[in-house]
């Protein structure tokens, strides 16, 4: 057994975890933060999609130690007190979603590719930049105009 600690949420943790854990276990397991969501084991949809060290990337492909000493970022950790992050407000203002099986991940997306790209976000930008994340419910267009939103709204923060 290993012991991991890492900043989650803006809460230092730690637990103990086996070599293999990967991180989207240690956070939905250990840590209970069941809003990272598991969906297809191969890296291929996108839902467990959250931020280390600023950097979007899928928990099921990366071991809980690598996150050692990082800071993480989940869904759960983007809403504060004044309410609900200006992505997920868009999702909702939007209906950027249906099941909801996949709206952490796209949130989680969402916010990084406007990290990366800026708040003035085209949908051909955005539908290149969701490659990675599967959406079985919806045809993505209220997800691009989430996006897209989310963006403006992030923008004027």
């Amino acid at each position: 057994m290993l012991t991991v600690s890492m900043n989650v949420n803006g809460q230092s943790v730690s637990g103990e975890i086996e070599e293999r854990t990967l991180l989207v276990q240690f956070l939905r397991e250990h840590l209970k933060l069941t809003g990272t969501h598991v969906g297809c084991d191969t890296s291929q949809c996108g839902a467990c999609v959250i931020h280390v060290d600023g950097v979007s990337v899928k928990s099921c492909t990366m071991l809980a130690i690598q996150a050692e000493g990082c800071e993480v970022i989940t869904i759960e950790g983007l809403a504060s007190n004044q309410g609900l992050h200006p992505m997920q407000q868009a999702f909702k203002d939007n209906h950027g979603l249906q099941c909801g099986f996949c709206t952490p991940g796209m949130v989680m997306s969402g916010v990084d590719i406007v990290n990366r790209n800026g708040s003035d976000l085209d949908e051909a930008t955005v539908r290149k930049e969701l490659e990675g994340n599967i959406c079985r419910c919806t045809g993505y267009h209220n997800i691009v105009k989430a996006i897209q939103a989310g963006a403006k709204n992030m923008g004027a923060q």
